[in-house]
Formats: C-alpha cells, structure tokens, sequence
C-alpha cells in the first residue's frame, strides 16, 4: 500500500463529471470538475479521496471554529475518514474538529497538486509542506485507504447516523 500511496500522482486525474466516471473513486470540485483516482481496486481494501482548491477562502464559521492554518489539508483528511467510515462530514467534525479520531486505522497521503501542469503519469505532485506550494499549487488532495472490516457498506434502505453525537470524551450513555 505504501508504494501505491508513494505513486499518488500517477493515479490522479482532473476532468469533468461526465469523464471522470470510470474512476474507482472522485472528489467533486467546486467548479463542476472532479478529481478521480484510478489506480486499480485493491482487494480488502476502501479508498477514499477528497480535493479543494489550496487557493480557496475558508468559509468565516469554519475558519473561526479551526483556523486557517493548513486547513484544507486538515479539511480533505478528515473528508476522507468520514468518506472511509460512512459518516457525515458534519458528524465528524462537530465530534473531532478536524482532527483524525484516534485509533483511526487508515494510511493516507495529502498531496499539493498543480493544474498548470499535466496531472497524467509523469507525477506531478509535491508534499504539503514544500516551500512553493502556495506559489504553484491548486489542488489539495488526500488519498486514503482503509482495511474493509467486513461489514456491508450503508445503503438507502438504513437509517442516517445519529447526527446528534456527544461531545469528545463522552460516551452515547452518558
């Protein structure tokens, strides 16, 4: 898995929503495009990936709530987990801030990905964290995977989780 995650780039293309449908999965764009993952599937394995624009402006409640530091970065990890755990984006962050739950067992990468550049096999995304990427990145992308536990996936026909759930540190009897 490490190697696939090492390769990320490779496996990462922009489109639109009609092109990018033979994706294994995708992140819809604020602009309509949808950046998709295509690697091949990995047996016992889910794979979630979330994007934003690096350059986008923090909503003002979110930016209050978290900060502005690396947020988008912090906003597509936690994306993903609740992508990876079928739970509302919401439910999370109102339990966990943006943080990852811990005892969370997943592997992920965040990347920062240029659109001024072809996003095809040659790879050409750097770290979070790289000295220019406020300079040369659009996209922030985290590709996470999880080891499938065994249980179905939620479908239409089950209830929506609670979205009532109590604060850190307390547990649903207390």
């Amino acid at each position: 898995m490490a190697t696939l995650l090492a390769a990320a780039p490779r496996h990462l293309r922009v489109a639109s929503a009609t092109d990018s449908g033979d994706a294994v999965t995708r992140s819809h764009l604020a602009d309509g495009r949808c950046v998709g993952w295509y690697a091949p599937s990995i047996p016992g394995w889910r794979v979630a990936i979330d994007a934003e624009y690096a350059a986008a402006e923090v909503p003002p409640m979110l930016a209050h709530r978290f900060g502005t530091s690396n947020f988008w970065a912090r906003w597509t990890r936690t994306e993903c987990v609740a992508k990876l755990a079928d739970v509302p984006m919401v439910a999370l962050w109102r339990r966990y801030g943006l943080s990852v739950p811990a005892g969370t067992v997943w592997l992920w990468r965040t990347l920062v990905l240029d659109l001024d550049l072809d996003l095809g096999p040659s790879g050409l995304a750097r770290e979070v964290g790289s000295a220019d990427r406020e300079a040369l990145s659009d996209l922030v992308v985290t590709v996470a995977f999880a080891v499938i536990q065994g249980l179905p996936s939620p479908g239409p026909d089950l209830p929506p989780p609670d979205l009532d759930l109590p604060p850190p540190g307390r547990s649903l009897s207390s």
